[in-house]
């Protein structure tokens, strides 16, 4: 008869090792998995992610709530409450964005709210004082004008101070606009700044036109 070898039983405390490591395995798979998505999707409202400027949101977008800035600064400046929305027109901020930024913003909002998403304006219209005192933030940040241009644009070439742009969210708002934006002409114009939306009257026949690397990259900011 031949012999039968008995294989030993794997005790208790290995198979509970086992399963521990698995679980923890996947879980960082999980959370990497994560953190690319948001990394590759840059900076985002609520997310704390961003960098570490002051009269810059940590969230992202430049931030013009009333703690952000000089004292001297107000919402007449373009200074907006975290709660605003497209729909405040009555905060300059959003009131004296271009109409058909505006417009489309509204239109886009409106689709959203159906699928439960809110588009919150983090920074709309600005003062040239106020873009005055981010960028003078930013170069206090980054020790220099040159890459300060990277995040935050001199006043004469805003596209804020002109009304054109807004910076929208919290992140499932400018996400669901990256995705869906361009049916309403709405355009994420630089690759840095997920957040900053600008109005393209043929995005929605043509898509949205290639992004900038960062706003130093565009012809519009070179004045």
């Amino acid at each position: 008869m031949p012999r039968t070898t008995a294989h030993p039983t794997p005790s208790r405390a290995v198979l509970r090792l086992t399963i521990a490591l698995t679980i923890a395995l996947i879980l960082g798979v999980v959370a990497l998995a994560v953190f690319s998505q948001r990394l590759l999707a840059g900076p985002t409202a609520g997310s704390g992610q961003g960098w570490p400027l002051a009269g810059i949101d940590p969230a992202g977008a430049p931030a013009t709530g009333s703690g952000a800035v000089s004292e001297a600064l107000s919402e007449a400046d373009g200074l907006l409450p975290e709660t605003a929305t497209v729909f405040d027109e009555h905060y300059p901020a959003v009131g004296h964005l271009n109409t058909s930024l505006l417009e489309a913003l509204q239109s886009a909002a409106h689709s959203a709210a159906t699928e439960g998403i809110e588009f919150n304006v983090n920074s709309g219209w600005r003062t040239p004082a106020l873009q005055r005192h981010m960028q003078e933030e930013a170069v206090a940040q980054y020790g220099s004008v040159e890459e300060a241009a990277r995040w935050v644009a001199s006043p004469e070439t805003s596209a804020h101070v002109s009304g054109d742009a807004v910076d929208i969210g919290p992140f499932d708002g400018s996400y669901w606009l990256q995705n869906y934006g361009a049916q309403y002409g709405l355009c994420q114009v630089y690759a840095n700044e997920s957040w900053h939306f600008e109005f393209r009257a043929e995005a929605p026949s043509d898509g949205c036109p290639l992004m900038y690397e960062n706003p130093t990259m565009d012809p519009a900011m070179q004045g």
